[in-house]
């Protein structure tokens, strides 16, 4: 290969971790990585010191442009609107601090920064990149990024679950409401909800979901029990991990019908988040490394 092909290959992985991270959409970082290329090979390679940071520069600008023109997208969007899930390979659930980053719950919280917080966001907390490498690659000072960062980390950090819980708690919590839901067992799944629990599930107007988040855990059992109760399809459950997190694979009659994740806090289920979008299960098939390196 070619130092440019070389560098790419080596990098691309990192390149998706950041697009996505910025986007929520594997569809799109995809789109944006082959934008990336397209501009990296009309770069002199000889003349580039830091061949990784000049990639991820490229990659942040091109992810801005296409964050901007998702917002009008979003902005028509029948329900809510959640992020693409990924069924990752297992490194990533062992690095506690990427999958914290691609967690459904902290790309979700990502969602309502401005588009320059995000980026800011991502590459200050998540992939530590410097002041001064951030400004070059959102266009600002690097006065006005270290404002912009202190903003977006304390907007998160409000917004964010109040402490981590490990692999294995997060588990328990699911395996809990997989079996209280498989049974019809409502108080099983009150005692694994927590009591300010939100449900938000994404159809995307192609598939039946809520039109807005169901909030407390009496609604949200009755919405699971109750919606069951009307699918005459087998419900299977497959426990898995997607975004680094437990998660499960639900079935009727065999074919995907969506995945959900969950949030934990306390031992408790405090998010739910239910992607049925079938445009968004695209990549629940096989595994997508990510790396924060």
């Amino acid at each position: 290969m070619d130092s440019a092909t070389e560098a790419f290959v080596a990098h691309r992985n990192l390149l998706f971790t950041v697009a996505y991270e910025m986007l929520g959409s594997a569809a799109d970082a995809e789109d944006v990585l082959q934008e990336t290329w397209l501009r990296w090979v009309k770069v002199d390679v000889s003349q580039v010191s830091d061949r990784r940071a000049y990639l991820v520069r490229i990659t942040t600008r091109q992810s801005l442009n296409r964050l901007r023109s998702m917002k009008r997208r979003k902005e028509t969007y029948v329900g809510p609107w959640l992020p693409e899930p990924l069924l990752t390979t297992p490194d990533v659930a062992e690095d506690a601090e990427l999958a914290e980053s691609v967690s459904m719950a902290l790309m979700l919280v990502l969602e309502s920064l401005s588009p320059t917080e995000r980026a800011v966001f991502v590459l200050r907390e998540v992939f530590d990149v410097s002041y001064e490498e951030i400004a070059a690659a959102v266009g600002k000072s690097p006065v006005a990024v270290r404002q912009i960062a202190h903003r977006a980390r304390r907007h998160v950090d409000a917004r964010r679950p109040r402490e981590a819980v490990s692999p294995s708690q997060a588990q328990a919590a699911l395996e809990t409401f997989q079996h209280a839901l498989e049974t019809r067992d409502l108080q099983g799944l009150l005692d694994v909800l927590a009591p300010e629990v939100v449900l938000v599930s994404d159809g995307g107007g192609v598939k039946r979901a809520a039109p807005r988040p169901v909030i407390g855990a009496e609604k949200v059992a009755r919405f699971y029990l109750g919606g069951s109760a009307k699918v005459e399809a087998a419900i299977t459950c497959q426990a898995t991990v997607v975004n680094g997190n437990p998660a499960l694979v639900v079935r009727l009659d065999g074919e995907l019908d969506g995945v959900l994740t969950i949030r934990v806090e306390d031992a408790r289920i405090t998010g739910l988040y239910y992607v049925r979008n079938p445009q968004k299960l695209t990549r629940v098939a096989s595994e997508t490394p990510l790396t924060l390196r």
